[in-house]
């Protein structure tokens, strides 16, 4: 008996992009538990494609503001920083001007929760 099998396909739109940028400003304590990172303050989280433009991202963010870097993937393009609020937001900020003013990247709306 042939079972069935789900399979999950991942698509890349090619294209130098901002895809997501969000500062939860105030989050669950859970949250951090199950991101793995420690508790500080608020977290930002960026989308970028192509994906090793999150190496640049982490570089300008923490060149930008006290922030620390929570999680960064340069194989999904995902970036997480950690800090106080100011910090944060100003960090996700510097990487949305940099890369769109400086680099030719389609920004994001900048978003807050």
């Amino acid at each position: 008996m042939e079972q069935e099998r789900s399979r999950v396909i991942q698509e890349f739109v090619p294209g130098k992009q901002v895809t997501l940028a969000h500062v939860i400003a105030n989050p669950d304590q859970m949250l951090y538990t199950k991101l793995g990172i420690k508790e500080a303050g608020a977290i930002g989280i960026l989308t970028l494609t192509p994906t090793e433009t999150a190496i640049i991202a982490a570089d300008i963010a923490t060149k930008a503001a006290g922030v620390e870097l929570g999680f960064l993937d340069r194989f999904t393009g995902s970036l997480i920083v950690v800090g106080d609020v100011s910090a944060v937001e100003m960090a996700v900020e510097a990487v949305n001007t940099v890369l769109s003013e400086k680099l030719r990247f389609t920004p994001a709306l900048v978003t807050k929760s």
